[in-house]
């Protein structure tokens, strides 16, 4: 249970002599474009409303930038990590090798929380703006299969209905993407790049055509003051507000899974990891700016759409089309990230036994684990077309800050118990950066609802019960040591 996977061991596994492995085809700028297709998702149209009308002001941006330095604690680890161990299977292979096989497998089984799951839910909001984009050209969907039978659908003569047959948008892309997936890294790394090249274009024309509309009285007062309730403006609203956008960071741990597919992964892991998490810090601080210029923030209150609020001020009204567009385009690639990351983690675990050997069958022409994105395919398939599955998005921030906090204490451990490890790239100032990465997850952890302990406590016993009847049993590291 507690048996090491040592790092000369798996860095020798992850070469095949039968060509069952990985092929290794990204470059930098495919892992910087892998990172910010992942982190930069719709949550920049949203959260930065929220935040400025109900806890910063305008001080939103001191809230983006207190969070980028809260996650970069994190990403710092990750980078590390990759960088030393450039195999698939992320924050799972990296648990392997300094807490052992039993931490190894929760933290595996964990992450399906946040791929699999935050895919579904992503998947779900791809289909509503999808269908609004697709009613502004005069092509009405039937409500009754826009949403999973246990939803409820406003309909255009402001009537309910109650549950519909199947989300079948959301099950669409998926399955979509799951097949490019399927068809090479490469394809879908294109893919993706161009996908963020449409997001991030559309935010630099949102910020370069609002530029000459801010009102400079909008940012008086800066930090609006405090009502009296921490959290609620003045400088304990900046510390709330970036509780809220740190989420809003999160998925630059996707690019680690991606490792052993890197061309040169000991230089370009660190590259793609701390690049991906800068460029979208820089956007989401210049974003804000531009944002709370246009209208006072008070405007946001109670907004579902902030963004072509503040926009409408300008005359350009076309963009409200290309803002659904860009959103598109950002819950998309965040889907294709999050399902190649599910999917390169279950090969890593199936590779070491403690999943059936399917997982980690490599297509001889693709060279991509081609049935394990079919698994996906109908599991994440099924629950964006018939779950509602909105209010597990906390499950979902749960899992993920859980991965982040191992992943800072496995750095701690092999710096003292392995420091002749060759390490491209270091963590500065160890232990201190990786103690403030696992106080900042704890304290986020801390202030998620009850519900979400007892999700994570049930999906974990599950998980705990699978690898006891299984994957114990069928570890490869377990029969090299009863041997």
């Amino acid at each position: 249970m507690f048996s090491k996977k040592p790092i000369e061991q798996l860095l020798k596994e992850q070469e095949s002599k039968n060509g069952n492995t990985l092929k290794r085809s990204l470059g930098p700028i495919h892992l910087v474009a892998l990172g910010i297709g992942a982190i930069v998702g719709a949550g920049i149209f949203s959260l930065t409303g929220i935040v400025a009308s109900e806890n910063a002001g305008p001080a939103v941006i001191l809230s983006f930038v207190l969070a980028a330095v809260a996650c970069s604690f994190c990403a710092l680890c990750y980078a590390e990590y990759a960088s030393m161990i450039p195999v698939a299977g992320s924050a799972y292979t990296y648990t392997y090798a300094t807490l052992g096989e039993f931490m190894a497998w929760i933290i595996g089984w964990d992450l399906v929380l946040e791929y699999a799951l935050a895919s579904a839910t992503v998947a779900v909001s791809w289909s509503s703006y999808a269908t609004k984009l697709l009613a502004q050209f005069h092509i009405n969907l039937p409500p009754e299969l826009t949403a999973s039978p246990f939803d409820t659908v406003k309909l255009a003569d402001g009537s309910l209905l109650h549950g519909g047959v199947i989300n079948l948008p959301a099950v669409c892309i998926v399955a979509l993407l799951s097949l490019v997936l399927a068809k090479g890294t490469k394809e879908s790394s294109g893919l993706n790049t161009l996908l963020v090249v449409v997001k991030i274009s559309v935010i630099i024309l949102f910020i370069a055509l609002g530029w000459s509309f801010i009102n400079p009285s909008h940012y008086s007062p800066f930090l609006p003051e405090n009502t009296g309730e921490f959290g609620h403006f003045g400088w304990s609203g900046v510390i709330r507000g970036a509780a809220v956008v740190f989420f809003g960071f999160i998925g630059f741990d996707a690019v680690s899974t991606a490792a052993q597919e890197a061309k040169n992964p000991q230089k370009d892991m660190a590259i793609g990891i701390i690049g991906s998490l800068a460029v979208a810090t820089v956007l989401y601080v210049v974003f804000a700016y531009v944002m709370t210029g246009l209208v006072p923030y008070t405007a946001f209150k109670d907004d579902a759409s902030p963004v072509a609020t503040a926009f409408a001020v300008t005359g350009y009204s076309f963009l409200n089309s290309a803002l659904i567009i860009a959103i598109l385009a950002g819950y998309t690639s965040v889907i294709l990230v999050m399902l190649m990351g599910q999917s390169r983690v279950f090969y890593s675990m199936s590779k070491d036994g403690l999943l059936p050997s399917f997982f980690s069958d490599i297509h001889p022409k693709f060279k991509t684990p081609w049935k394990t994105n079919m698994f996906f395919l109908v599991f994440v398939g099924l629950l964006a077309g018939f779950v509602p599955i909105a209010d597990l998005g906390h499950m979902v921030s749960i899992g993920t800050l859980f991965a982040f906090s191992l992943v800072a204490l496995g750095v701690i451990i092999l710096r003292y118990k392995r420091p002749d490890i060759p390490r491209p790239f270091k963590v500065p100032a160890v232990p201190f950066v990786p103690l403030l990465g696992i106080a900042v997850c704890v304290f986020l952890m801390i202030g998620l609802p009850v519900e979400s302990w007892i999700r994570l406590l049930i999906w974990m016993l599950i998980g705990i019960g699978f690898y006891f009847l299984y994957g114990l049993k069928k570890s490869k590291l377990s029969k090299y040591h009863r041997k």
